[in-house]
């Protein structure tokens, strides 16, 4: 049995990186490890987790290990990656660049600043091994330094599971099953998203194809982007579809459900995506995906979607217009989808990458 700790800056059950944690812990106290999460905030209910300032202790022998999950600048963990005596598996579920934040926040800026500096000497730090969540991720650790022989993609851990049980949000469902089309984007409100951009093709597709129609933007608002939230919103009414965009903030599970359930479209144009889960939640639930081709999505999508690689709001509302109207294709698109969930996306096939690389690594899990 071996002593593992999980680092990670914030863990909460809604946050993508935060599901990747709790899905580690979850195979490895199933095979009767003792593990350990240490988060600087953390809110994980029937689990418990410690500070990280007090992880020292528990990777201070040779045969430990620490598993430390890289996706923003965090000083605290970094100290634990230093003082560690045990063996080091670096998760990297990418760092935004710093560009999306300049003249918006000051805050997000510095972090992702640092934690792209911090990337380079975790890519050079002769660990046990490096797990990237994408192939677009593997290339960004090799590029930094990371040995090719010791780095391996292993996607992450979802709450897909989760997700498909649950009874959806009947409130939701009731309010906004009224006919309309219903299209569908899940994630943080931040500029590396390309929000401006989703609104922009949505009202091209609302004037040139469908005015019965609705956006949901399902996602967390930070105060520290509250301007550019504000830019979002002012961009709507500008384009005067405001009326037709729903800003959910964060939502629970069962509501985040039902907007999967109401939705007949999920729609991408983020510019910047280590990985994208929401994408694997849409196949999971067989809403059909159209969106741009930036960083990681395509990857991610691979067939299962229709996706341009030119950012061209014409192009985006035909592909909406097409797979909301055409049942055939928006079936095909679903069917297979869905397959590509759970071939390659699902938990166990996660769990599968994930001990094959971690006892590659010389790590007996």
């Amino acid at each position: 049995m071996a002593r593992i700790s999980i680092l990670t800056p914030t863990l909460i059950p809604s946050d993508a990186v935060g599901n990747d944690v709790l899905g580690m812990h979850e195979v490895l106290t199933r095979r009767n490890h003792e593990v350990h999460l240490f988060a600087e905030d953390w809110s994980v209910n029937g689990l418990e987790a410690q500070h990280v300032t007090d992880a020292a202790a528990y990777c201070d022998r040779a045969d430990d290990i620490l598993i430390y999950h890289h996706s923003i600048g965090w000083e605290l963990g970094a100290g634990v990656l230093r003082r560690c005596r045990g063996r080091v598996v670096i998760k990297y579920h990418n760092v935004t660049p710093a560009r999306f934040f300049a003249g918006i926040s000051a805050h997000h800026q510095t972090l992702c600043e640092l934690g792209r500096r911090q990337l380079s000497a975790m890519a050079t730090g002769n660990y046990a091994g490096y797990l990237a969540a994408s192939e677009y991720n593997l290339r960004e650790l090799l590029d930094a330094g990371a040995p090719d022989a010791r780095t391996f993609v292993m996607r992450p851990f979802t709450q897909i599971q989760r997700l498909t049980a649950v009874v959806p949000d009947l409130t939701i469902l009731d309010r906004y099953r009224d006919g309309r089309t219903n299209l569908l984007m899940v994630g943080s409100v931040r500029p590396n998203k390309g929000y401006a951009s989703l609104i922009e093709a949505f009202a091209q597709y609302y004037y040139d194809f469908n005015c019965h129609s609705r956006l949901f933007i399902v996602g967390a608002e930070d105060p520290h982007l509250a301007s550019y939230s504000a830019h979002l919103r002012g961009l709507a009414e500008l384009l005067h579809v405001d009326q037709a965009i729903v800003f959910t903030g964060q939502v629970s599970l069962d509501a985040l459900k039902a907007y999967y359930l109401l939705s007949d479209a999920f729609v991408i144009t983020s510019e910047h995506e280590g990985f994208c889960v929401p994408l694997v939640e849409a196949m999971a639930t067989k809403v059909p995906i159209a969106g741009y081709a930036s960083a990681a999505i395509g990857e991610t999508v691979g067939d299962c979607g229709i996706l341009w690689d030119d950012r061209d709001p014409v192009l985006l509302g035909e592909s909406i217009s097409m797979l909301t109207q055409d049942e055939a294709t928006t079936a095909d698109v679903a069917h297979e989808a869905y397959r590509r969930y759970e071939q390659m996306f699902s938990n166990a096939v996660i769990e599968t990458q994930f001990l094959e690389s971690m006892r590659a690594f010389g790590l007996d899990i």
